[in-house]
């Protein structure tokens, strides 16, 4: 989940890592990754996706999006139809088309987790607003910026969200969301991840001062490797494509990994490798790369 903007400026040819092995499987990221700045998929990365799953390569899209902004990529999914979403903390069948999904998978955020991380961070970062994502609600504090385009289920404060007999109380959390209108990106997750410690999985993908906490050991790469271990796929046999410090852990436990040309600084650091950037097609340039050395 994230708000597009450029972090960096693109790079104009793709840096290419040697795969240890042939991959089986790619997983990418969406926004600022796989989507382009208008949220559309190009015709190019279309037809890269179909290739590749024709090829025998299963495709994952791993995103922070929730499972109802899905549809983005509903008519591009292919074979399994799996996608992961909230940053790991669910396993989404997609073949049902908006609306229709179905979770196969949840690993959620237990909710004495949950109301730790928001008395820490109101301490730590006086000013923090909350929202609670859901399986199938979202909730927020009054103050909660717009910032998602949808109105949520109920506005109340989050210790309220996440008390036992809150609406929704019998749905798992999936993360909740911390935003500061105040302080730097950055800084705001350095003094989250100090504070909270191992009580939550924190990290962020937009270019605002918004946090993304999941459970501990919650993350995509957690998530995409279960479901590699389900298909006997190796990290080595994972290409795996990010922009943003939510695909980090990703990026390096794959055996081969992109940077996008429109990368943070610190998905570039993890990356074996850089593509251009989202809106220049860059995960279509690599997938059609790898087609190429296969034939």
């Amino acid at each position: 989940m994230r708000e597009n903007g450029p972090v960096t400026s693109a790079t104009r040819q793709p840096e290419t890592p040697a795969a240890a092995l042939p991959p089986r499987l790619i997983a990418t990221d969406l926004d600022g990754t796989l989507l382009r700045d208008d949220k559309s998929v190009s015709e190019r990365t279309v037809a890269a996706l179909a290739a590749a799953e024709e090829a025998g390569i299963e495709v994952f899209f791993v995103t922070g999006r929730p499972a109802r902004w899905m549809d983005v990529v509903s008519d591009h999914v292919h074979g399994h139809g799996l996608a992961i979403c909230g940053n790991g903390a669910a396993v989404v069948d997609l073949h049902g088309g908006p609306g229709a999904h179905r979770f196969v998978k949840v690993r959620e955020l237990a909710r004495e987790n949950a109301l730790d991380a928001v008395r820490l961070l109101r301490e730590a970062a006086p000013g923090t607003v909350f929202a609670v994502e859901q399986t199938y609600g979202f909730y927020q504090e009054p103050a909660y910026p717009k910032l998602h385009m949808e109105i949520p289920d109920n506005l109340a404060p989050a210790e309220q969200l996440l008390a036992p007999d809150a609406p929704g109380a019998g749905e798992p959390v999936l993360k909740i969301l911390a935003f500061h209108h105040e302080l730097d990106p950055d800084a705001f997750l350095t003094v989250a991840r100090r504070a909270v410690g191992d009580r939550a999985t924190i990290t962020r993908s937009s270019p605002s001062a918004l946090l993304e906490i999941s459970g501990p050991g919650v993350s995509k790469a957690s998530t995409l490797e279960l479901c590699c271990a389900e298909r006997g796929i190796s990290p080595e046999e994972v290409v795996a494509f990010g922009d943003m410090p939510n695909d980090v852990e990703m990026l390096t436990w794959a055996g081969t990994s992109y940077a996008m040309g429109n990368a943070h600084p610190a998905v570039i650091a993890a990356a074996s490798g850089r593509t251009v950037a989202n809106n220049e097609d860059g995960v279509a340039v690599v997938i059609e790369k790898i087609l190429a050395e296969r034939m």
